[in-house]
């Protein structure tokens, strides 16, 4: 199914009503899996005319994303990755776990953005990055749509890695996303290292509920669920 393809109409627009100059595009993968990092993309590509079949990573095949991604590694101006580990995200929280990997990619870039694209209609980065929240902006947005295939393809390859040492559990497949495999899997064997053990999946394994870490929610709020899939899939 063809798609529209993204374009610089955000960019512009930052650009003339900020006076930003460098503007990055920033996107996330890992948000709702059970085990492995969150791992987000900053990527500048200036107004250039994009890689022809670019868009969100989702719709695209792998052996696509894969041919893509090396394309855009030598075609945008600058990229860096962040990630937030399983165990940061336990300790503090998604929300914050993806502000986390988003600096640490925001500053790894040779040259420090004046404007940030974020993908999504939450801004998790705030204050003192100037930020454009765009939903679907992984679709719209040229420099969000390339960080997108560039995050999806680093983190899958992360996990296919962790896949050698934790065959059953299919993190080559499913990226450490819930699957059938995965289920089977926790169900036997319980969590591994690399699982996020504040997850929703462990309410439902009783031989493995006392691994469950449960935060301290100081001001009273309620711990964050947004984008935890439980086990009944």
């Amino acid at each position: 199914m063809p798609y529209e393809p993204p374009t610089h109409t955000v960019e512009r627009s930052l650009r003339a009503t900020t006076g930003a100059k460098v503007v990055a595009g920033v996107d996330e993968v890992g948000r709702g899996a059970w085990a492995g990092p969150v791992t987000v993309c900053a990527a500048i590509t200036g107004l250039r005319r994009p890689p022809a079949g670019l868009t969100d990573s989702k719709l695209l095949t792998v052996k696509r994303r894969t041919v893509l991604d090396e394309i855009l590694r030598a075609w945008v101006t600058a990229y860096a990755l962040g990630h937030a580990s399983p165990e940061e995200i336990d300790g503090m929280g998604m929300t914050a776990a993806l502000r986390l990997a988003a600096v640490r990619a925001l500053d790894a870039l040779p040259v420090r953005p004046d404007a940030v694209i974020l993908d999504g209609k939450h801004d998790y980065l705030g204050a003192p990055w100037q930020v454009r929240t765009v939903i679907k902006g992984d679709r719209s947005c040229v420099a969000v749509a390339a960080a997108s295939v560039i995050a999806k393809v680093q983190r899958d390859k992360m996990m296919a890695e962790l896949a050698v040492e934790h065959a059953d559990f299919g993190f080559a497949d499913n990226a450490g996303y819930p699957s059938p495999v995965h289920k089977a899997a926790l169900e036997e064997r319980g969590p591994t290292p690399h699982h996020r053990l504040s997850w929703a999946y462990l309410d439902a394994l009783p031989q493995w509920r006392h691994l469950k870490k449960v935060r301290n929610w100081a001001d009273g709020s309620v711990p964050e669920i947004e984008g935890q899939l439980g086990f009944d899939f």
